[in-house]
């Protein structure tokens, strides 16, 4: 008795690419069409969650929670307080996370998973406010909710019509809408999103000082202005910054002698030996305060071409030094 296989059939590159651009036009025209559902009741879901004293639950099955999961993570790093909590662990135990003053924010296409649907009857007798996105206003779900979002798609990208995919596109794509309109009415600004993502590019960038990244102390090179060049030269190479400033008897900074001074003078011939540090300077040197953004001194050297930068308190006087290097280290640039 032989076995029968059904066998694959086999791949065809340009029926890929056809089916790749009819799911990309499908979930496109998804998306679009929720346009025409974003009325009254998204701002009043919008009121409705800035109002909460609690947290923005979460909560969906399958396809909908890994969606919901995301969009539960987009409100928490954009100011509003949220969590996910899984319907079915919700029936084990995990609906002791969610309390009279949190919000249920519920996804369900077809607004019948069970999981879900078990335990709104509990919601509703702990007084837990419920939104329900949803693309069936005659659903369970929807019957339960104190506001419907209808996130509806007039059919799946799926040539079955039966794995989701544009329903899935369009609950994230009105979970972000959600995320954005909060954003707005919480006034929630671009240092507000990297105090939440310290780690990230961005929280770098708004978050680190130049105090935080620049050389203090013994390790900024400063000479007098009477100075020898032999003495410059020495506080230059055990600094190692490729720069040294020149400071008067109060610590003010006169000028700064770099690396590229140093050959600019070698080319034109100058006897060094018998110069003071006040002579060869550059006057006036590109300064930085000590509480600016580590950015802005990034963007100080690149527009005047430079590598190093003298760094001013609240005084006026020099407290530290840095360069490229230190930047990059730190990774502001």
């Amino acid at each position: 008795m032989t076995s029968q296989h059904t066998s694959a059939p086999a791949f065809q590159a340009q029926t890929a690419i056809r089916l790749a651009r009819e799911t990309l036009d499908i979930e496109a025209a998804a998306v679009l069409d929720l346009k025409q559902n974003v009325g009254q009741s998204f701002a009043d879901a919008v009121a409705m969650m800035l109002a909460v004293k609690g947290r923005v639950v979460v909560m969906g099955m399958g396809k909908s929670g890994h969606i919901g999961r995301k969009i539960a993570a987009t409100l928490a790093s954009t100011g509003t307080p949220a969590m996910f909590v899984h319907p079915a662990e919700a029936s084990h135990g995990d609906l002791g996370m969610i309390k009279p003053v949190d919000l249920v924010l519920a996804i369900s296409n077809s607004g019948e998973s069970e999981e879900l649907t078990a335990i709104l009857p509990v919601l509703k007798r702990m007084g837990t406010p419920l939104i329900a996105m949803t693309g069936k206003v005659e659903s369970t779900l929807a019957g339960h909710a104190d506001l419907f979002l209808d996130c509806g798609v007039a059919k799946e990208a799926c040539p079955l019509n039966l794995a989701p995919t544009a329903s899935t596109t369009a609950q994230l794509a009105l979970g972000d809408a959600l995320a954005v309109a909060l954003l707005d009415a919480r006034g929630f600004k671009a240092e507000d999103f990297a105090r939440s993502h310290p780690g990230g590019a961005l929280g770098r960038k708004l978050l680190t000082h130049v105090s935080d990244v620049m050389r203090s102390g013994e390790a900024v090179p400063r000479v007098a202005a009477q100075a020898s060049f032999s003495v410059l030269m020495r506080e230059m190479s055990s600094k190692g910054l490729g720069a040294t400033a020149v400071v008067d008897d109060d610590g003010k900074v006169l000028g700064i002698f770099t690396d590229g001074d140093l050959r600019r003078l070698v080319e034109k011939g100058i006897d060094l030996r018998a110069t003071t540090a006040q002579q060869v300077m550059h006057a006036k040197p590109r300064t930085i305060a000590s509480d600016a953004l580590a950015v802005e001194a990034a963007e100080l050297m690149e527009q005047h071409c430079i590598t190093s930068v003298l760094v001013l308190d609240a005084t006026g006087q020099l407290c530290g030094a840095l360069n490229s290097n230190d930047l990059m280290r730190a990774k502001v640039i």
